[in-house]
């Protein structure tokens, strides 16, 4: 069997090792010079099952209100009228936005988290890879009081997951990380997840998809996709600035551009691009930088040391498929990290980057089979991409072969979406549902 893969970025990178590791015939096509160019890049660098916490949740919708007209909100919305797709994707976005669904999504996003994180540790005994990695955890600090409680109440449930978490108080965060003790007063505590990890996604890719070629992955790279043509039911080949590439079986991990090649063989993908930013900066004083991976929980931002390297990276922008960066949001992530560590790193010399994030209005990625007999999904995974990467290239190449996978696939699917209409229809029966 023949499988074409759509998209060299981690998350296709990660499919094509796995089914080559099954034994079939793979071809990965991406529009790039080299793998891991795209959203791959230059993103936070975290293995963090612990970030899970779907974007649609009552919380944040309270909070996005406060964010309206805010150039340098964690969330913006730029609203166009000629824009169907986020009109769309925002209705489902709402329709998640209550607490019995961010539950079922947390239980989701953690399942694929978990097992892609021990994917990962697995294929690290397999294959020697460099890219920068630590095992340090990942470290959520709090400034609001009420934050932190709210997250500290999750918890427990994220336990009985599997998911190794602990609540600390200021003085302990800084014997994890003592960088941090410029915050003074203002930091209250943080929640310790000490096995999720750190490194840096682009040189994972670039390794990784160097493996791949020596075990007869090809890559064609330099290759844009024109369409994909079907016929009789089924995807028959796909029209590239190559030539037309045929294959029995195709899986789309093209991320951001994922729904727009989706609905050329009629699958409506509900995937949205979010713009995130990020800045690579040289340390300057090893002593005053940070070595665990934080996550900031009031400006929703990451840092993750990165060699010789520390990488500041954050905020959401939804402005459709537009790579512009907006200054505001990109000096915002520097002077952040600034304010945090003021002499830990060069900042004249940050590096500025921009990357389309795909995102699911559930925050869940969209795993597995269509309607079509082959054609295969693995996108949608918003700012978890890193994290997923292995479990869910392990999971697809798994469904591509025919064989179980090793996890349950329920919630994963395109079918969870349903049509629009149909949901909008359920969700307002509850709404009108009498009170017992």
């Amino acid at each position: 069997m023949k499988v074409l893969v759509l998209g060299a970025g981690v998350v296709g990178v990660t499919t094509a090792w796995y089914l080559a590791k099954s034994g079939v015939e793979v071809e990965v096509v991406d529009r790039q010079a080299e793998a891991g160019l795209e959203t791959s890049f230059a993103n936070g660098g975290q293995i963090s099952a612990s970030h899970n916490e779907p974007w649609a949740n009552p919380a944040t919708l309270r909070k996005v209100v406060g964010w309206l007209g805010r150039e340098d909100a964690p969330l913006l919305l730029r609203w166009r009228r000629a824009d169907p797709y986020l009109w769309r994707w925002v209705a489902r976005f709402l329709l998640n936005c209550n607490h019995p669904a961010a539950r079922a999504n947390t239980d989701r996003i953690v399942r694929v988290a978990l097992y892609s994180r021990s994917c990962l540790q697995a294929l690290r005994r397999e294959v020697e890879l460099d890219y920068d990695q630590l095992g340090k955890g990942i470290l959520h600090f709090f400034r609001d009081s009420r934050e932190f409680d709210l997250a500290s109440a999750g918890i427990e449930a994220t336990t009985r997951l599997g998911l190794a978490r602990r609540r600390l108080t200021a003085a302990e965060v800084l014997e994890i990380e003592p960088a941090l003790a410029s915050m003074g007063s203002s930091l209250l505590g943080g929640i310790y997840t000490p096995d999720d990890e750190s490194g840096d996604a682009f040189k994972f890719t670039q390794a990784l998809a160097a493996e791949a070629a020596a075990r007869g992955v090809v890559f064609r790279h330099d290759c844009r996709i024109l369409n994909l043509e079907w016929d009789k039911g089924r995807v028959s080949g796909v029209a590239t600035s190559q030539g037309r590439l045929r294959a029995d079986a195709y899986v789309l991990a093209a991320g951001s551009w994922s729904p727009l090649l989706a609905r050329q063989v009629g699958v409506n993908l509900p995937v949205y691009p979010a713009k995130g930013y990020s800045a690579t900066i040289p340390i300057a004083d090893e002593a005053q930088a940070p070595t665990v991976s934080l996550i900031d929980e009031e400006y929703k931002m990451v840092y993750s040391r990165l060699g010789n390297r520390l990488r500041a990276a954050g905020t959401a922008e939804l402005a459709g498929w537009d790579l512009t960066m907006a200054p505001v949001r990109s000096r915002n992530v520097v002077e952040r990290a600034r304010e945090l560590f003021p002499g830990g790193a060069d900042f004249a010399k940050a590096e500025l980057w921009a990357g389309l994030r795909p995102v699911t209005p559930d925050s869940v990625p969209v795993l597995g089979a269509t309607h079509i007999p082959n054609f295969f999904l693995n996108t949608g995974h918003g700012t978890l991409g890193w994290t997923m990467s292995c479990g869910a290239g392990k999971a697809v190449a798994d469904i591509v072969c025919g064989r179980p996978t090793d996890i349950d696939m329920t919630g994963l699917g395109l079918e969870r979406f349903g049509s629009l209409a149909g949901s909008l229809s359920d969700q307002l029966g509850q709404w009108l549902k009498p009170a017992k």
